[in-house]
């Protein structure tokens, strides 16, 4: 039988696996005085050959600290933490807010949805309760087994309840498949086979060898999210309006019934811009006079033409969407509409939040209209995003009644995650159309991690190429 033709890559591998019968692929690397990805090609080229075999003893996944945890502060629980400050006995809130830092929303979470810890003094100070936490805190035990282990340690070894707590914190731990476990073997005639110090030296050239691969140019994955949101809306009988990014506040705030004095409109939550624009650009006289009587009446303060007049950076789509159906009223019928773009917080980005993101509004004016249409919509949305399992959650806003918040259920998180506020427009804000306005809306990034398993909003925005190109939906 004729001899296969052999790379010089893979007569390295061979006379290596001939001196040590089995070895892993770190390994054979070293013993052949090859790199990692030579060995792995070379390997591939032996299996379809069948001169040699893989074994992987283990399904078996190796776990180590994500990015969030590694900056514990001592590797120790932002919840153990917190309880080690109030051992002694209570502590004002301010002292332990300043001691934990970031951690202290998630640790304070934790500890009273538990009943380990109380607020108390008049919601000025912390203390323990009766109910004693356990001597291992959920997670603890996992975390303790990593550090003990080097940073590194194999899942089976780890209780799957407790391992499965640290898994739901964001970015606390990842898990590597262990490969030293894959074990490379000879077969077949590669057992016998006899190569000279004169044949390592020589390479045939194997014209049906794979070239290497280019790769290319794709849609960003938030980009397809987005194509997905308009086809749907579209799909669903919604026609598509627009806006400028730059509004003034009578649209972002005050026509939405936001109180003048509200935190929201503070700089420190919106980018205010230099000018204002004319009264007359705001609406009609009639309108513009009944937006301020309304602020009057239900805030019980002076309304200011002038604050309504400064120009911002768009908050939230639903300016645009209420613009448009307010401008047309008089001739306004039947109508189903959305808006896709960008707006803008004053705000730290983090993890889950940005400065700048996409939102998506969706709005319907039609006879007769109530909130279990409006359920109903929403559920088809999301069915056809790939999101099945859908809640709503009584909440308040001040520009619907009722508000609820839409909840989605996450399955590798394991847990229900908000997505879109929604509700029926108050009536002060769409008098003079004919019909209730149902209206729904939130961020296009929100959707996007939970398509792609993403659990760091930043991921779409970091330029991480080799992300970029193999990244595929999660759920379709």
């Amino acid at each position: 039988m004729q001899e296969p033709v052999l790379h010089v890559i893979e007569k390295k591998i061979i006379k290596s696996l001939q001196e040590n019968p089995e070895q892993s692929l770190e390994e054979l690397a070293a013993s052949a005085g090859q790199s990692l990805d030579q060995t792995r090609r070379g390997i591939e080229w032996l299996r379809h050959k069948k001169l040699v075999t893989i074994t992987d003893r283990s399904d078996d996944t190796m776990v180590e600290l994500g990015k969030n945890g590694l900056e514990l502060p001592g590797s120790t629980l932002p919840e153990r933490r917190l309880l080690n400050l109030l051992k002694d006995g209570p502590q004002p809130l301010p002292k332990v807010r300043d001691a934990m830092g970031s951690l202290f929303g998630a640790a304070m979470g934790i500890v009273k949805r538990n009943g380990w810890v109380v607020v108390v003094d008049g919601d000025n100070a912390l203390s323990l309760t009766s109910v004693t936490p356990p001597a291992l805190l959920p997670g603890e035990s996992s975390l303790l087994s990593i550090k003990k282990g080097g940073g590194r340690v194999s899942a089976r070894s780890l209780d799957k309840a407790d391992l499965r707590e640290l898994r739901r914190r964001p970015l606390f731990v990842r898990e590597l498949r262990d490969r030293t476990a894959a074990r490379i073997r000879l077969a077949g005639r590669a057992e016998q086979m006899r190569i000279s110090d004169e044949e390592m030296s020589s390479c045939a050239i194997d014209v049906g060898a794979d070239v290497p691969g280019t790769p290319l140019g794709r849609t960003h994955p938030l980009k397809e999210v987005i194509s997905e949101i308009r086809e749907i809306f579209v799909t669903m009988g919604f026609s598509e309006i627009s806006g400028n990014v730059v509004q003034p506040c009578f649209w972002n705030f005050d026509a939405l019934l936001t109180p003048q004095d509200h935190p929201s409109r503070d700089m420190q939550d919106t980018f205010y811009l230099d000018g204002d624009l004319a009264v007359g650009e705001l609406g009609s006289p009639t309108h513009v006079e009944r937006v301020g009587r309304t602020h009057a009446d239900m805030w019980r303060q002076k309304w200011d033409l002038s604050e309504a007049k400064r120009m911002v950076l768009r908050t939230h789509t639903t300016c645009v969407t209420l613009r448009h159906l307010l401008l047309r009223s008089e001739s306004l019928g039947d109508a189903r509409a959305f808006s896709l773009g960008r707006v803008f917080r004053n705000e730290k980005t983090s993890y889950k939040h940005l400065a700048e993101f996409t939102q998506v509004e969706g709005v319907v004016h039609e006879k007769g209209s109530t909130i279990r249409d409006l359920m109903r919509i929403q559920t088809e949305f999301y069915r056809r995003l790939g999101l099945p399992r859908v809640k709503f959650w009584p909440t308040f806003f001040p520009y619907t009644e009722p508000s609820f918040q839409s909840m989605v259920y996450n399955e590798r998180l394991g847990k229900w995650v908000e997505l879109f506020g929604m509700g029926v427009f108050h009536p002060h804000v769409t008098a003079g159309l004919r019909h209730p306005v149902l209206a729904w809306g939130g961020g296009v990034e929100r959707i996007a991690m939970l398509k792609y398993g993403v659990d760091d909003v930043r991921e779409f925005y970091a330029n991480n190429l080799r992300w970029l190109r193999s990244a595929r939906p999660a759920c379709r």
